[in-house]
This record gives C-alpha cells, sequence and structure tokens, in this order.
C-alpha cells in the first residue's frame, strides 16, 4: 500500500513541475476530479480535458503547502496556488481533500476556494465550463 501522503506529495510536485501527464497518471481510472462549485469531472480522460484546459498560457506554478495531514483517510492539503497565467499572476488560497486508493492512484480530489478571487485574478470576466 503506498502511503497517501506520499501521493499527495507527488501529486503537488507534478503540479510543481508542471507534469500535466505525471498529474493525469496519479488519478485512478474511474477518478474524480471536484471542484466544488461546478459539477464534478469523472475520469482519467475527462480529468486530462479538464487539465490541459486549466492549464493553457500558465506560465508558471507553485502549489504552496501550508499544511498536510492525514484525517480519517484522507489527505487534507491547506494551500496557496501561486501561478503566472496570460500575464496575470494571481495567488489563491486553496483547500484540497484527497482520497487516495490502495493501490496509490487518487479516487476523489475535491477543491474548495473562492472562484470571484480566481476568476478576477486571471482576468476572465465570465465563468469557464469545463467542457
Amino acid at each position: 500500500m503506498t502511503e497517501p501522503l506520499d501521493v499527495a506529495r507527488d501529486m503537488v510536485g507534478a503540479w510543481n513541475r508542471m507534469d500535466w501527464d505525471r498529474v493525469v497518471a496519479l488519478f485512478a481510472e474511474d477518478g474524480v476530479l471536484h471542484s466544488v462549485m461546478q459539477d464534478p469531472i469523472v475520469g482519467r480522460p475527462a480529468i486530462e480535458t479538464r487539465i490541459r484546459s486549466l492549464t493553457a498560457g500558465l506560465e508558471r506554478i507553485e502549489l504552496r503547502v501550508k499544511a498536510m495531514g492525514v484525517i480519517d483517510g484522507r489527505v487534507f492539503i491547506e494551500r496557496v496556488d501561486d501561478f503566472d497565467i496570460n500575464g496575470r499572476h494571481v495567488e489563491l488560497p486553496v483547500v484540497g481533500i484527497l482520497r487516495i486508493g490502495d493501490d496509490g492512484l487518487v479516487t476523489e480530489w475535491l477543491e474548495y476556494y473562492d472562484r470571484a478571487t480566481m476568476m478576477r485574478g486571471m482576468g476572465l470576466p465570465a465563468d469557464f465550463s469545463h467542457s
């Protein structure tokens, strides 16, 4: 069994390296990525599409972890996503909760953040869909 904190650290590292292939590979085939203010994204192919659309125009990113721990089998990560996208700088406080299977793959990733703050920071006048 892979330790959940090791998987979470691997995921954070993959984001910081902008290694989208690794990010996607860390999800289970039927994994779920859910920004809780939107409908969940289900399945590795849909998650890959979402990740690639979110990162289009991304110049750099650092997920600055403030705290990480396991509670009731889930990994809780308090962090600040510090990134530059399309010439804009954004710092976004986030709490992520990862459920990790015995095989070491992410079965569910919940993200909690203020969407309006993110949209303003990215200079987007309207919300974007995940299609």
